[in-house]
């Protein structure tokens, strides 16, 4: 699948919403490269990609709902939104299934087993901890209990200054 297309489409999902937007283009951009530096096959890196702009669109219908962005509720909400998003634009239901499943599970830090799940917590929280202004303190925390692959760690110590 094109990436663009489904990147047009968060735009305009997200239309007026610069902040939202912003940020899954920054978590688009860093599990790219870190799929890429991690050498996922091409379908993991489709999934991955695919996941990374998408993985915050429970939000809407979070706050729609519940009158809150929660994360799990962002969890809750998020793959039935996805799914519909990608059918739309012709992804074959293996892709779909795994998104959905990514996007249903980015704000839980347990049992994170697989690459694809791991490199989106890693690229959430590489931006994440600068939008949010997390102390130093918190930003090593981070960095000691959430990364795990060398260039996401790499990109961590680089942008945090961590030592």
């Amino acid at each position: 699948m094109n990436i663009n297309l489904l990147i047009d489409e968060m735009f305009l999902y997200f239309s007026g919403d610069p902040k939202r937007i912003q940020h899954f283009i920054k978590v688009y951009e860093f599990a790219r490269l870190i799929g890429m530096s991690e050498r996922l096959s091409d379908e993991e890196q489709e999934i991955l990609e695919t996941a990374a702009v998408v993985h915050d669109i429970g939000i809407k219908p979070a706050e729609e709902k519940y009158g809150s962005s929660a994360g799990k509720l962002q969890e809750q909400e998020g793959p039935e939104a996805a799914g519909k998003i990608l059918l739309k634009l012709g992804y074959c239901e293996k892709i779909t299934e795994r998104v959905k499943y990514l996007v249903g599970h980015h704000h839980t830090y347990d049992n994170i087993a697989d690459k694809d799940y791991r490199i989106l917590v890693e690229a959430d929280f590489l931006v994440n901890m600068y939008e949010d202004s997390l102390s130093e303190e918190a930003v090593k925390k981070a960095y000691e209990k959430i990364f795990r692959t060398e260039n996401g760690k790499r990109l961590c110590r680089i942008i945090y200054g961590i030592k």
